[in-house]
């Protein structure tokens, strides 16, 4: 175990804490859990620039560190979808967690057959991290359909644009390889 690792792994340990203090009936609860997804962000940035500025990288980093931020995503969005109790914010969760799904079955099948490069994260696939980041943190720490959250959700349909865009432009890298084996 290495730093970047340690810290991936610290990410993943931080999800159950994140819904515990989701669910406390106190009013610094949705600060304290902002708090506690803000770290783990933190982490997530953290741990990619230990990896490369120590040479650190490894293929284990580089299986958990996607698992890390699609689950702590996943389940943020899960919360946001039950606290909101509407289509509004169901829909784009659902359209962020699908493409996540399809994204990674697709970039394990190209790995498969050998061309993992023709899916690596792209420039468009970090704005749309950093909206998905930034809708949750605004949505988490203040009560739904304030201005703050509003601002969250403009951000969280942002997301889910550039979502669908991405999905789309590694659909079209991964065709040629995907049409070879039907």
């Amino acid at each position: 175990m290495n730093i970047p690792n340690i810290l991936t792994s610290l990410r993943i340990v931080l999800i159950p804490v994140f819904v515990l203090i989701f669910y406390l009936p106190y009013s610094w609860a949705p600060i304290a859990t902002g708090v506690v997804f803000a770290v783990a962000g933190f982490t997530d940035w953290l741990d990619g620039y230990l990896a490369r500025k120590l040479n650190q990288t490894s293929p284990f980093g580089a299986f958990l560190d996607p698992v890390a931020d699609k689950l702590m995503v996943a389940i943020s969005l899960a919360l946001l979808v039950e606290s909101y109790a509407s289509w509004w914010i169901t829909i784009p969760a659902i359209v962020i967690i699908g493409r996540e799904i399809v994204i990674s079955a697709l970039r394990e099948w190209m790995a498969e057959v050998g061309q993992r490069a023709s899916v690596a994260v792209s420039y468009i696939g970090k704005v749309k991290t950093a909206l998905q980041m930034l809708a949750i943190m605004l949505m988490i720490v203040t009560e739904p359909y304030t201005t703050i959250s509003i601002a969250g959700i403009i951000a969280l349909y942002l997301a889910a644009a550039l979502t669908l865009w991405s999905m789309y432009q590694y659909l079209r890298a991964s065709w040629p390889a995907l049409s070879e084996q039907m």
